[in-house]
């Protein structure tokens, strides 16, 4: 290059300091552009096919512009870029690297997409490398989580990885949740409209949606935090960078030993990998500009030979073991996994290495781009298999809105037929979620057409339970009214009086149908107090009768013994009076355990034994007998008891009283025969007995009917 050319490039460029970051790119894009012009002959059909590339993407048609964006944007997810990239992605598209400088002839639009594709995404990983570790972090089905767990994986993702590393994962955990709880949301606000709410007062809230927002919020502020620190960092190493290309681009004019020109080459090389990562969107301009300026400097090297060709066989070397690597990647099983090396190795090629003598630059950079439309295509594979599954998933999703479709259009006439189809739905609902990923323009439809059929079913339910309502408020007012008469008899010191009322308003809540869900703990606790505090009561009065009753058996147990060990004189005036008093002794005794009663028989025994022996008339003997049990009776204060005696010998008597008619009818019969007939006699015997048994009987239910 001659002096005056070197003057020139020196007037072209501005003093350092007085240009900005912009500015100094700017600049350097349009050496690159004057220097080129000014190559030697050799390099000029280079230089023409340079231009011919970049005149030919200006005059492309709007539909090649289309499906080369289109491309490129629908492979920007498998290589995780962010909107930020996407939105520059036609921008940078246009930019030309290193390896569009070393083909001679234009690529196809395939080869085009894919090599940006890659461009791109080494620009990404570039400007923060540590962003490639979430391709090692686990993306789990997050569409199947509940709340609980998104929230506290959530949780597991911050505290564990990298904050750079998990803008995606966070992405689709946050819609997930949102999701999740906006049909939550929906469901209370028909319930709180259904209960007559109005509209303007609904506000709906949970822990774990506040627990969420939470989380989230630490997330941003660590994420923002780091970002304004990593461009501090990024604009810092892009100046270092534009520092280092204007100190290269010197070394052409400069007077001195090659030797020394050379090393000092070399150090500016070494301090370029040092330099650190630059912003995404200056990436591929400084870099090309970088490589311009390298290649420049080998041309300058024509003086000395020796040097350009012993980097050109260093870099040859190294670009045939990434060409190497790449076909060995293209026969990976897993394809994600070659993708990511296979996009490291793009970047050892673009800014580890070199450029090669010209001789094998089209060769290698054909076999790499073979290599990389072949990953790309199985990429593509995989992709479409993929693809499949989720059709397979949306038939099931739609298979699973049929069945609640059916359900919600289904009218229940019983709370327990709700009840059993809200866990029906339940069920479903879960198997939605667990049914896995579908088509992404399938996806929303999908999803709506979901909330719809839930929204229909919680809308019938909430209908059927508002009619319930006014059902429900009668049935407390109801319950109360059963509380009230507890309450009102929970002391009552007539324990045997009140204890059939206090059990049949038991039986009688238990008839009354539901109450309002917000007041049946409470008037059931009143009511249970109530009864617990009479019952209580009832119990321990139980348990003092019972003591009471055990002494009065062993008391008639005594009285029995001493009335058989009694002796008697044989005179009915001096024994009578004897016997009536024990009798009377033995009903001031009282009541006996239930289970002892046999001693009550035992006594009526041996009374019949001494009135035999007195030969005391016996209906009065029976009637004396009797008072001893109708004064149990009396003592026991059971009127069911009562009135049951009574319906016996009422019963009786008039059993009595036909019988007689019926001895009496049978005697017409014997009308011709002699009143000393045997026959007759014992007819006649026989009325006389029922007669006799009849005054008793009378007499047994006058003495009930006096206890009325």
């Amino acid at each position: 290059m001659s002096q005056q050319e070197n003057e020139n490039m020196k007037n072209d460029d501005l003093p350092k300091e007085d240009k900005n970051t912009s500015e100094i790119i700017a600049s350097a894009s349009k050496d690159i552009t004057s220097e080129k012009n000014k190559e030697s002959n050799e390099d000029e059909s280079k230089e023409n096919s340079f231009s011919d590339s970049e005149k030919s993407k200006q005059t492309t048609s709007e539909k090649e512009k289309y499906e080369l964006e289109n491309a490129m944007v629908d492979e920007s997810e498998t290589l995780g870029k962010s909107s930020e990239t996407k939105e520059k992605e036609h921008e940078l598209s246009k930019d030309q690297d290193l390896e569009d400088e070393e083909e001679e002839t234009p690529v196809s639009t395939e080869k085009k997409s894919v090599q940006s594709e890659f461009e791109d995404s080494v620009a990404e990983d570039s400007e923060d490398e540590t962003t490639t570790e979430r391709h090692g972090i686990e993306k789990k089905d997050f569409h199947a989580m509940t709340k609980e767990a998104l929230v506290a994986e959530l949780e597991q993702l911050i505290k564990s990885q990298k904050i750079q590393a998990i803008k995606e994962h966070v992405e689709e955990i946050k819609a997930e949740f949102n999701a999740k709880f906006d049909e939550e949301l929906e469901e209370k606000k028909e319930e709180f409209l259904a209960d007559g709410g109005n509209i303007i007062d609904f506000h709906y809230s949970t822990p774990i949606k506040k627990e969420f927002n939470s989380i989230y919020f630490d997330y941003k502020e660590k994420r923002n935090k780091y970002y304004q620190q990593l461009k501090q960092d990024l604009n810092k190493n892009l100046n270092l960078r534009l520092e280092i290309i204007e100190e290269l681009k010197g070394l052409l004019g400069v007077e001195e030993n090659i030797n020394t020109t050379y090393k000092h080459f070399k150090e500016l090389q070494d301090k370029w990998r040092t330099a650190g990562a630059i912003p995404r969107d200056k990436y591929n301009t400084v870099w090309n500009t970088y490589h311009h300026h390298v290649e420049n400097f080998y041309d300058f090297l024509h003086l000395n030979r020796d040097f350009r060709d012993m980097d050109f066989k260093h870099n040859l070397e190294q670009k045939l073991k990434i060409i190497d690597r790449a076909e060995e990647l293209t026969l990976e099983t897993d394809t994600n996994r070659a993708l990511r090396e296979l996009q490291m190795l793009h970047k050892m090629w673009k800014e580890e290495l070199g450029p090669v003598a010209k001789e094998f630059r089209d060769d290698i950079w054909d076999r790499f781009s073979e290599a990389t439309r072949k990953i790309h295509d199985l990429r593509q594979s995989y992709y479409d298999d993929l693809e499949k599954t989720f059709e397979k998933n949306l038939e099931l999703k739609q298979e699973i809105i049929e069945k609640l479709k059916a359900t919600a259009e289904t009218n229940f006439s019983s709370h327990n037929q709700w009840q059993q189809k809200i866990k029906e739905i339940e069920v479903l609902r879960q198997s939605f979620f667990d049914a896995g990923k579908v088509p992404r323009e399938k996806n929303e439809a999908t999803w709506s057409a979901f909330k719809q059929v839930v929204r229909q079913f919680n809308r019938n339910k909430n209908a059927y339970y508002k009619s319930l309502k006014k059902e429900q408020y009668e049935n407390l007012n109801k319950k109360k009214e059963l509380i009230q008469i507890a309450e009102d008899n929970k002391d009552n010191e007539d324990l045997k009086a009140t204890m059939p009322l206090m059990k049949k308003i038991q039986t009688d809540w238990k008839k009354v149908g539901h109450v309002p869900r917000k007041d049946s703990d409470k008037v059931w606790k009143q009511f249970k107090a109530a009864c617990n505090h009479f019952f209580d009561k009832l119990h321990k009065s139980s348990n003092e009768e019972n003591e009471e009753e055990s002494k009065a058996f062993d008391q008639k147990k005594e009285l029995l013994d001493s009335l058989k060990a009694m002796e008697f004189e044989g005179d009915k005036k001096k024994d009578l009076p004897k016997i009536k008093a024990a009798i009377e002794e033995w009903k001031n005794i009282g009541k006996v355990p239930y289970n002892k009663r046999f001693i009550e028989g035992k006594f009526n025994k041996v009374l019949d034994q001494l009135f035999s022996k007195l030969d005391v008339d016996h209906t009065k003997a029976e009637m004396m007998k009797y008072e001893n049990k109708i004064q149990a009776i009396n003592d026991s204060d059971d009127e069911k008891k009562l009135r049951n005696e009574h319906y016996f010998l009422s019963k009786k008597v008039e059993e009595t009283k036909a019988e007689i008619r019926q001895l009496e009818n049978n005697l017409q019969f014997f009308s011709n025969v002699d009143n000393d007939n045997p026959l007759v006699q014992a007819v006649h015997k026989n009325i006389a007995e029922h007669k006799e048994q009849l005054i008793i009987w009378k007499e047994k239910l006058q003495k009930v009917k006096s206890l009325y």
